[in-house]
């Protein structure tokens, strides 16, 4: 919900302020010299514009975000505090660009350029919604790669008991063990 709101906000903050891209280049602020820009445009496509003005596209983003809320309601009740985050920025993200594409009659307004000019470097434009989607994607397949999350409050499982633990009785006081203990030091 958070990043449907805070996507939400900034795509009607851009779309306000930094005027329609229609006319040509439109005002762009620089946030951080030439890498970091914001910078209005229109994306007819998904990502990096695939599947651009296309019904297909619309088809694949109802059916990647039916996936994605099953797999999040299947594990709602009994998965950890991370994958539902991870699951939260992953659909936060996708209705946010699905709203949008419904609000604006079938394009999404990306406004994020990060770009390394001195090397020629010129990533796709971007929202809000773009990262949380990338990044959840990313957390999610390290996640899974690198065996889970355990859930709050979880051990890993134990392992073959040690012999040292084999070797004292359960039944022992604490003057007998002291005693054992005094006998071992003598014979050693």
């Amino acid at each position: 919900m958070i990043v449907l709101i805070l996507d939400q906000w900034t795509k009607a903050w851009v779309v306000t302020n930094l005027g329609p891209p229609d006319i040509g280049i439109g005002p762009r602020i620089s946030l951080i010299g030439e890498y970091l820009i914001l910078y209005y445009i229109k994306n007819n496509g998904a990502a990096f514009s695939l599947f651009a003005n296309s019904i297909v596209l619309v088809l694949l983003i109802v059916v990647a975000i039916g996936v994605i809320a099953y797999l999040y309601l299947r594990m709602l009740n009994t998965g950890s505090l991370g994958y539902k985050l991870i699951f939260g920025l992953i659909i936060g993200g996708a209705v946010s660009n699905l709203i949008d594409r419904a609000h604006h009659s079938g394009y999404v307004v990306d406004f994020i350029s990060f770009r390394i000019p001195q090397i020629n470097f010129y990533f796709a434009i971007f929202n809000l919604a773009d990262a949380a989607i990338s990044v959840g994607v990313l957390l999610l397949f390290v996640t899974l790669l690198f065996g889970g999350l355990r859930r709050s409050g979880e051990t890993p499982p134990k392992t073959r008991p040690t012999q040292e633990s084999t070797l004292t009785p359960p039944s022992s006081t604490s003057s007998q063990v002291l005693q054992s203990s005094k006998e071992h030091d003598a014979q050693t």
